[in-house]
């Protein structure tokens, strides 16, 4: 039986199908509370920290996806440059800097307004759209803060399409 499989349509708080999701794919995470999980999900360039939270007061379910990353100050400009360029195309969710804790974070709100239930496929897919876009744009990032390449050029890295077998 798939992960998904094991819930039906009946009301089961999120959180808890995150953490089945969690034990499902082995990854570590720590419920921190019951309304809250964070969980460490390893990616082909970094592991990434994923922790998500319910609001029912605002009936969202809250995902927020960090890497570390300290650029250079200089580079500071064209990093906001670039994070304009990378929102531009990500279709749900959004790029932000949290240069206070040298943070490169991704976050996304699912609504469920009305008590609507997110199930358990649409969860995982939320989870692995964020690493997906992180995995995505790592490069750009790096290229516009360490490699001093304008933010077209490295937005190309992102949006190329790769060819060929290595």
């Amino acid at each position: 039986m798939a992960v998904i499989e094991q819930y039906s349509d009946d009301e089961i708080h999120p959180i808890d199908i995150v953490e089945t999701l969690a034990e499902y794919n082995e990854w570590d995470f720590d419920r921190i509370a019951d309304d809250q999980i964070a969980m460490a999900v390893e990616g082909q360039w970094r592991t990434y920290s994923v922790t998500l939270a319910w609001s029912a007061y605002d009936q969202t379910l809250r995902l927020i996806c960090t890497f570390e990353m300290e650029p250079p100050a200089g580079s500071l400009p064209a990093l906001y440059e670039g994070l304009n360029a990378v929102n531009d195309e990500c279709w749900a969710g959004a790029f932000t800097y949290w240069a206070a804790q040298k943070l490169m974070v991704y976050r996304y709100g699912l609504v469920l307004a009305g008590d609507q239930t997110a199930g358990a496929e649409q969860i995982d897919t939320m989870i692995m759209a964020a690493v997906l876009s992180c995995e995505k744009y790592y490069p750009a990032f790096q290229l516009m803060t360490w490699g001093e390449r304008p933010v077209a050029e490295a937005m190309q890295v992102a949006i190329a399409e790769a060819y060929g077998r290595a």
